[in-house]
């Protein structure tokens, strides 16, 4: 074998979620390698307008050139139809390539190579990797001090503890026909599943269909392609898309149940995007979701390796949001599941439409009373614990308003019934024409 590389902060993964932390670390001054290797399916995915700002806000821009302008989309769910909403096209395969660019052009090593093992390191110094780069003939030894865990779906969990949703298997199939027409995407709820289709004006076609494994007979892989076209035969709104030559690019089957697992970082690792947290592929929200995760795990690092003392907090502020974000997609699917009536005894619905739990998505405003707890917080170039103000509509807590720490001022407001704003006014920092601000702010959050 090969001398072990020696590196500071690795990524495994170079999909969006792994981009993002590698581009924050850089902003935060952090030398970053990443170790990635290209897809192995060449898929059309659909994102919203959302995604695309989370990627701008990230610092991504090149690599957007490979997502298409808002293009109109068909829905039929339970029954109803309508073209009232948009997504973008994303050709995935081109993605990948402009962003492994761009994050070099940004100062980010990129390393094409595949992790065969990681373990941590002996007496905790750091983390030993074995990866496998194509031009070499032997598996290489690299040494990590932080691991940032960004595989997707593909990265290894726990043998215990992982929380999953009801196993659901994606079925793909790509062709490639005549360049013309416009882009554009379907998606309509089936007795055995959900079915989504996509055109791009190059000709790609993309047909995807998702199903319980357990309530389908899937055949082997060479029948893939034709079994997920037949399947789509009869849907009007496939037919379109039916319309492609029929020889396939490509054609898999992948595991897309939601999933979280029980551990989410540690002192020198974490796990960012779909290796966290995997959400159902339903609308759309798999890369949103993905993104959320991702967005703040450099600050979560950065604390992590130069401040010390915060680390408790930072580890816990990653492991909240993971969990929150988790449960609050794990609910919005699971009604939007529920809306479909005419399949509600099938395995499929049945199985969806009761999982996670019974508990609302959202809290009803007002069905908590706010309440003042120490949470962690970002506070510039790092993570620490402040006094926030607790609902139920923002169960992490409110830290400050336009700067404006909001604790001290629900405090003083509710030790003075009837002088609520003179009260907020003594606050130090807090003018009077502020407290009355703030005080109209508390009231249209429903807090009085």
């Amino acid at each position: 074998m090969n001398d072990a590389l020696e590196r500071g902060i690795v990524v495994l993964g170079a999909g969006p979620a792994g981009a993002i932390v590698a581009l924050g670390l850089r902003r935060l001054g952090h030398d970053v390698t990443v170790l990635g290797v290209p897809r192995v399916f060449d898929a059309i995915e659909g994102v919203s307008e959302r995604v695309v700002a989370g990627l701008q806000g990230a610092g991504i821009e090149a690599a957007l050139t490979a997502i298409a302008s808002p293009s109109p989309r068909r829905a039929t769910w339970a029954g109803v139809s309508s073209a009232l909403n948009t997504e973008r096209l994303m050709d995935r395969a081109a993605f990948d390539r402009l962003l492994w660019q761009e994050l070099q052009d940004h100062g980010v090593e990129c390393l094409a190579a595949r992790v065969l093992r990681w373990q941590p390191g002996a007496g905790g110094q750091g983390h030993v990797l074995q990866i496998q780069r194509a031009e070499d003939k032997q598996p290489q030894s690299l040494r990590a001090q932080f691991v940032v865990e960004a595989r997707g779906r593909l990265a290894p969990h726990p043998p215990q503890g992982v929380t999953r949703g009801p196993e659901t298997v994606t079925l793909l199939w790509r062709g490639q026909g005549a360049p013309g027409g416009q882009a554009c995407s379907a998606v309509e709820s089936l007795p055995e599943g959900w079915a989504w289709m996509a055109h791009l004006p190059g000709g790609a076609c993309c047909l995807q269909l998702t199903v319980d494994p357990s309530a389908i007979k899937l055949p082997p892989r060479a029948q893939l392609g034709a079994f997920i076209r037949e399947r789509l035969a009869t849907v009007a709104s496939a037919l379109p898309f039916l319309a492609v030559p029929a020889a396939e690019v490509h054609a898999l089957a992948r595991t897309s149940a939601a999933v979280l697992s029980p551990e989410v970082g540690g002192g020198t690792w974490l796990r960012v995007g779909d290796a966290a947290m995997a959400a159902d592929p339903l609308s759309g929200n798999g890369i949103f979701q993905s993104l959320s995760s991702a967005l703040q795990a450099p600050i979560v690092i950065h604390t992590l390796l130069n401040h010390p003392t915060e680390a408790p907090h930072a580890q816990r502020f990653h492991r909240e949001r993971v969990h929150g974000l988790f449960q609050r997609f794990a609910r919005i699917g699971r009604d939007f599941y529920a809306q479909e009536l005419r399949w509600a005894d099938q395995a499929f619905w049945a199985a969806r439409r009761a999982w996670p739990d019974a508990l609302p998505a959202h809290a009803p405003a007002g069905s908590a009373a706010p309440r003042v707890e120490a949470r962690p917080v970002v506070d510039h170039d790092r993570i620490r614990l402040a006094e926030v103000v607790v609902t139920a509509e923002q169960p992490l807590g409110v830290w400050h308003v336009d700067g404006q720490p909001v604790a001290p001022l629900w405090r003083a407001a509710r030790a003075a019934p009837g002088r609520e704003v003179d009260a907020m006014a003594q606050v130090p920092g807090c003018a009077p024409e502020r407290a009355l601000a703030m005080w109209h702010w508390m009231r249209g959050q429903g807090w009085v």
